[in-house]
């Protein structure tokens, strides 16, 4: 009989919930003996942090034994006798232990604590593992391409021979029209969603009544929540050919895969980032500073510009960059939208490419990982990683200024 792992995890919750419902009915049991009983001890902890130290024990004893059971290739029942046995030993050991004096409390916060500092630790390693394989395949390509003609070259032809025995050509890794594509697209994104985000924010938090903004916000937010394919769908069929139609009204010609087209598309995918965090953030500014504006003279606009913003500052400035850094990681879009030509161009009505477009045409295929080809994808990741952290730290600083003159 085989048992996927699922039903093990399902099992030992299973057993933890039936372990916490049984130690808490009897420390429950136990403090009340103790309160009619008259004795001076208090009783330490509550009856649900026995509980929890019953159920967290016999859940992470189960769970040891069939890590090792299935490591050891034991039969399914064995591996279910073996946690059922170790259950059994924790719980009646769980059982001695509830009684007035045993500090469960302390042990379950001190378990959680742990716990919080191992997920902590694992999120800074896989940041750090993320780094390190992004710097080393960098510098194995750069030992093939130098880093001059990666950052400033002009051209970008990534196609090589794969193998000692294909003819292919010798390539050119000139980053500038990916990088140029990228930000072309990132600035007709973030001067779309900028302003009618905040503008939304602004309506909603300071203007709107409170049957409209439950309305409004909600239906806002639905865009979030719409699959980057369907936006890609619509992009292609709907707003490049739309732009196309009126160009050609106009004597010009435009193809219907342009920067325009996916940038359009991706601002209204990122307006809710920037309108549902801008309007928490209006939202959390002090009402005494509204009042006091108002009790002053100012009007409701000049509160708005002159108070209001500038206390949310810090989180609008977040808001934005979190829509930035989802518009730089986009890819569906652009794909679909604006091409995966690699154009260096200014001209909004042309097509390029991202760099998140092309790590993805780089890795998928039949590719070895020492070509030049294959590596360069690690070096526009690694690229992007600095100028997104060179963007953080830029508003990083910009915050700390403005509550060192505000707070």
């Amino acid at each position: 009989m085989e048992i996927s792992v699922p039903i093990y995890c399902l099992f030992i919750a299973v057993l933890g919930a039936v372990s916490f419902v049984f130690a808490k009915k009897r420390a429950s049991i136990v403090a009340a003996g103790t309160k009619s009983a008259a004795i001076s001890q208090s009783f330490h902890s509550r009856p649900n942090f026995h509980g929890l130290f019953a159920g967290g024990l016999v859940a992470l004893l189960s769970f040891v034994s069939m890590i090792f059971g299935l490591l050891a290739g034991l039969p399914a029942l064995a591996v279910l006798a073996i946690m059922i046995g170790l259950s059994a030993l924790a719980f009646a050991c769980t059982r001695t232990t509830i009684r007035a004096n045993f500090k469960a409390r302390t042990v379950v916060e001190s378990f959680i604590k742990i716990l919080l500092v191992l997920c902590s630790t694992i999120a800074v390693l896989t940041t750090i593992g993320i780094v390190l394989s992004l710097v080393f395949e960098s510098l194995r390509f750069f030992k093939q391409v130098p880093v001059l003609d990666f950052l400033t070259g002009l051209e970008w032809s990534p196609q090589t021979a794969m193998r000692a025995d294909q003819a292919g050509q010798s390539g050119a890794f000139g980053a500038i029209p990916i990088f140029a594509g990228t930000f072309l697209i990132m600035v007709v994104a973030i001067s779309l969603a900028a302003p009618v985000g905040l503008m939304i924010a602004i309506y909603l938090s300071e203007y709107a009544s409170p049957r409209v903004r439950a309305w409004v916000k909600p239906a806002i937010e639905i865009l979030a929540g719409v699959p980057t394919v369907v936006y890609g769908y619509f992009a292609v069929l709907t707003v490049g050919p739309t732009i196309r139609g009126f160009a050609e009204t106009l004597g010009a010609s435009v193809p219907t895969q342009s920067a325009i087209a996916a940038g359009s598309v991706m601002g209204v995918m990122i307006i809710p980032f920037i309108s549902s965090l801008s309007d928490d953030v209006i939202n959390a500014v002090p009402q005494s500073l509204r009042d006091g504006s108002l009790a002053l003279g100012a009007t409701k606009s000049e509160t708005v510009k002159k108070v209001v913003f500038g206390g949310a500052l810090p989180g609008i400035i977040g808001a934005m960059l979190l829509a930035i850094s989802r518009a730089v990681g986009e890819t569906m879009i652009v794909v679909m939208a604006a091409g995966a030509a690699a154009n260096l161009t200014a001209n909004p009505f042309e097509a390029v490419t991202t760099v998140t477009v092309q790590i993805v045409t780089l890795l998928t295929g039949d590719s070895e990982l020492d070509t030049a080809k294959t590596l360069s994808a690690f070096a526009l990741g690694l690229v992007l990683f600095i100028i997104t952290l060179i963007l953080n730290i830029i508003a990083l600083v910009i915050v700390r200024r403005y509550r060192e003159r505000y707070d």
